[in-house]
Parts: C-alpha cells; sequence; structure tokens
C-alpha cells in the first residue's frame, strides 16, 4: 500500500489549491513555495527547524524567531489556527503552503506536518533572507 501511494504522481499546485481550508492566507504563490521546501529542506540539514503544532507554538512562546510555513490543507483547522495569530502578536513572518504531505516531506520525515517553523543560519542564510522578505512582502489576512 504504502508503495502505490509513492508511485503516484504528486498533486500540483494547482490541483493542491482544491484541497486548501478557509483559514489559509497568506498563500505562498508557486515560486515562493518552492523556495520555502527548499529552504526548509536546508534548515531540516542543519537541524534548525521546529516541526508540528504543540513545538511550534513551545517556541514561539518562549521568543524564538523565524518563519512559521503553515499547511493549507489541514483540516480541522481548531488545530492550528491559533498559531498566525501568535505569530502576528510576536511580529513573526508566517506563510501557507498547500500540501501538509509536501512540507513534511521538506522537513524530510515521511509524516505530513502542519506547521514548521524555520530557524536562521548562517549555513543558508541567503535562502532564508529571500523567504522571510517575499513571506512579509505578503499581505497578512484582514
Amino acid at each position: 500500500e504504502a508503495e502505490a501511494a509513492e508511485a503516484a504522481p504528486e498533486l500540483s499546485y494547482r490541483e493542491q489549491l482544491g484541497h486548501l481550508n478557509p483559514i489559509a492566507q497568506p498563500l505562498a504563490s508557486r515560486k515562493l513555495t518552492r523556495k520555502l521546501y527548499k529552504c526548509i529542506r536546508k534548515a531540516a540539514k542543519q537541524k534548525q527547524i521546529r516541526r508540528g503544532v504543540k513545538e511550534v507554538q513551545k517556541f514561539i512562546n518562549k521568543g524564538e524567531k523565524g518563519i512559521a510555513v503553515l499547511a493549507g490543507d489541514t483540516l480541522p483547522i481548531d488545530v492550528y489556527c491559533h498559531i498566525p495569530i501568535m505569530c502576528e502578536d510576536r511580529n513573526l513572518p508566517y506563510a501557507y503552503v498547500p500540501s501538509k504531505s509536501d512540507l513534511g516531506a521538506a522537513a524530510g520525515s515521511k509524516r505530513p506536518t502542519c506547521v514548521i517553523l524555520i530557524k536562521p543560519h548562517e549555513e543558508y542564510q541567503e535562502a532564508y533572507d529571500e523567504c522571510l522578505e517575499e513571506v512579509e512582502a505578503l499581505p497578512l489576512p484582514l
């Protein structure tokens, strides 16, 4: 069964948009989504990511800085709808990407994940700064 899932082609960005939940704003563009996944992969290599609602929440509360990346296809939304508010309170940039399984895969895990915090690190500073700039430029939901 697992092999069948791996053999199935990944959904395109456009197809994934069909599965978004109502709170997935601001949504990263296809290009930014790719950049974020790339940055997450680099960060995961350096062990510079926080993954999962509990972990991310804990470190946002501790005042850790970074970019929060949330999966837009997470349901029920109650599991993580408080994270963007926490980010806004602390001026942390955040963005939604369309797929939790791609988000988990970028973090080097077989499990889907609904939120990841990318911490800055000199190893991938360039990629991080670029993502940071683009995420901050996204309009916040009203």
